[in-house]
């Protein structure tokens, strides 16, 4: 049976131990030690990562008892090595934890819902809870948990006799038998759980709660605490300083700034729509067919409106066809509008001559043609 030291020391990253085992183990090994610092995957946190020997430890799991180092080579049984575990990862992964406890037990405590699920990744914190709460009572439970951290509060993590066990109120996602290891900060949580805290709240940092969205029922939150925090603080106010200097507006006033010029995109697309119109109305009644009976028309801008209103419109005062081609890519988008000819016939034949895609009515054609802009002009210089 591996001693798991991590249980008695959260902080202890490097240690020596002796392989007392090594196999097979997916596309790689696993390494089984006599004791060790590693942190297998459990309680919604990830295995730790870092060394035996020279041997680079990619995950540490836990199966049938056994606690699993992962590594891409084999390690020879018998050896004793010095072994390491990468802190820095499991400092970020105690101090985001030791946050979720926190706010997990005000939720229990305030509005009486369990946390029923969590997972910590490397990049993000997710908390699940049976029922539905809004962002003033996320806003309030967010001070809370700070004001928990700003007391320094000690987190102790410790396995309560039997006798004591049963007599606990403890917040537990599942029954649980033999020795439970119950994490507890006095006046925020009580809470079963294996994995390793921070010893005291001070050094969580910071706690914030990003997002949430209404998720099977109840609720589900984003949550970044310590360097985390930070890291997201830095990053947001990077993008608030860069939308603040190009609005020129301080960056407390950034959302109104944005408000602001959304409104005036959408007076101005307005009022572009409404010359779009103009000018369809206007190409249309200077349209006049050419010698072959038909109309061309190159627009500079890609609108799928302008297009269509100018090739059905066109179709009404021209013998053959009016087509109208815009930038699309390398190419063109078309519509092909006529009340004289069939088109449906015509469309293999206006494919194979401009290489286009497409297809439609026999009042309208409309798809992409790869053909340049004099090869469509010779096209439609002669009769179809």
């Amino acid at each position: 049976m591996t001693e798991r030291l991590y249980d008695i020391d959260a902080y202890l990253s490097a240690f020596e131990a002796t392989v007392t085992g090594c196999r097979a183990h997916g596309k790689g090994y696993a390494v089984l030690l006599d004791r060790t610092a590693f942190f297998p995957e459990g309680g919604g946190q990830g295995g730790d990562s870092g060394r035996i020997g020279s041997l680079p430890v990619r995950d540490t799991q836990e199966e049938g008892g056994e606690i699993l180092h992962l590594t891409d080579e084999p390690c020879e049984v018998g050896a004793t090595l010095s072994c390491e575990i990468d802190f820095s990862k499991r400092f970020d992964r105690m101090q985001n934890h030791s946050g979720e406890h926190i706010v997990s037990g005000l939720v229990h405590r305030l509005f009486g819902l369990d946390n029923v699920g969590f997972h910590l990744g490397d990049n993000e914190t997710t908390l699940d809870f049976n029922g539905v709460l809004d962002r003033a009572q996320l806003d309030r439970v967010e001070a809370l948990a700070n004001e928990a951290v700003f007391a320094n509060l000690p987190i102790l993590c410790r396995y309560p006799a039997e006798g004591e066990l049963a007599a606990l109120d403890y917040r537990s996602k599942k029954e649980l038998s033999g020795a439970v290891r119950i994490v507890t900060v006095e006046g925020y949580d009580c809470c079963a759980c294996c994995a390793p805290h921070v010893s005291r709240t001070g050094e969580i940092g910071l706690i914030k709660l990003l997002d949430f969205i209404h998720y099977k029922g109840g609720v589900r939150i984003w949550l970044v605490a310590g360097r985390r925090a930070l890291q997201d603080y830095r990053e947001k106010y990077r993008e608030v300083s860069a939308v603040s200097r190009a609005l020129s507006v301080p960056q407390a006033e950034c959302a109104a700034g944005v408000e602001r010029l959304l409104s005036e995109l959408e007076e101005r697309k307005a009022s572009a729509t409404a010359l779009s119109r103009e000018l369809a109305e206007a190409r249309v009644a200077a349209m006049a067919p050419n010698e072959a009976g038909h109309a061309l028309c190159f627009l500079s801008e890609p609108d799928e409106y302008v297009a269509r209103r100018i090739a059905l419109g066109g179709a009404e005062r021209v013998p053959g066809v009016c087509a109208v081609f815009f930038p699309a890519g390398n190419g063109y988008r078309f519509m092909i509008a006529s009340q004289h000819l069939p088109l449906r016939a015509r469309a293999a034949a206006i494919r194979e001559a401009l290489s286009a895609r497409g297809g439609g009515t026999d009042d309208l054609l409309q798809g992409s043609a790869a053909a340049d802009k004099a090869r469509i002009e010779q096209y439609f210089s002669r009769l179809l």
